[in-house]
């Protein structure tokens, strides 16, 4: 049974895979860290990870890079594997945690869904073929009103699989209200909505002459991404120092 460390129990994703584990037979929550440190589920609640000292194989991180100092200077020495879920962390913060692969097993996914890390394979395969026929990429997300940072991780993958077709070609675009000018050819706009309580929309256009190209991807609930993190626990349990991401699960 894979042993899970659950940072960020509190939180509304923290809850929900709280209740995706109660009844799984192959997976169980043995500690959660909380800041407030206030009982969520059957299982011991602490502060931060330094005070726990509840045995266990992974740690899911569904709460803020915030976290991050407490999470990488205790994993080495509980020998835990690291599923992180949050998304917003600087390039400072991404380094360390590229750096702590030499250490222990980490995945990092900016999304945990199965279909949008799909979709990034097929997203970087229509851009090999459109872009070197003049189309133009561009990026809208959807979030609910609560999201902290913008644009979206995911967004962000899916930009990064365009330019990936193209050996990195092209620069993200914001916004365009700060010059007038025709739209520059080698450049990915990325657009963020927030508003109520959508859990996640992603869609990526590929603008050409006479036509436009359309992936999608919708999220009808963060369940989606609870499920995923679950799984990617289960896969990264007893795994070699590593980066690894949802691609090595699905």
């Amino acid at each position: 049974m894979t042993r899970i460390i659950l940072y960020g129990c509190n939180g509304r994703m923290g809850r929900m895979i709280t209740d995706i584990l109660k009844d799984d037979r192959e997976a169980g929550i043995v500690a959660g860290i909380d800041k407030f440190g206030e009982p969520s589920g059957n299982f011991p609640v602490f502060q931060s990870l330094a005070e726990c000292d509840v045995p266990a194989d992974v740690l899911i991180d569904f709460s803020s890079p915030a976290a991050l100092s407490d999470i990488l200077e205790n994993a080495k020495e509980r020998k835990l594997a690291l599923v992180l879920c949050s998304t917003g962390y600087s390039d400072e913060e991404t380094q360390r945690i590229n750096k702590a692969t030499e250490e222990f097993a980490v995945l990092r996914s900016a999304n945990m869904s199965l279909g949008v890390n799909l979709l990034l394979k097929l997203v970087n395969e229509a851009a090999k073929v459109l872009l070197t026929q003049g189309y133009d990429p561009e990026i809208v997300e959807l979030h609910h009103n609560k999201k902290l940072d913008a644009p979206s991780g995911t967004a962000l993958a899916f930009a990064d699989a365009i330019n990936d077709a193209v050996d990195y070609q092209y620069a993200n675009r914001y916004e365009r209200h700060s010059a007038k000018e025709k739209r520059p050819v080698p450049e990915i706009g990325i657009s963020s909505v927030r508003g109520g309580t959508i859990p996640g929309e992603h869609e990526i256009l590929f603008c050409g002459p006479d036509e436009v190209i359309e992936f999608r991807h919708v999220a009808y609930s963060r369940a989606l991404f609870g499920k995923g993190a679950v799984t990617a626990a289960k896969f990264l349990a007893g795994k070699e120092p590593g980066m690894y991401s949802m691609a090595d699960v699905i």
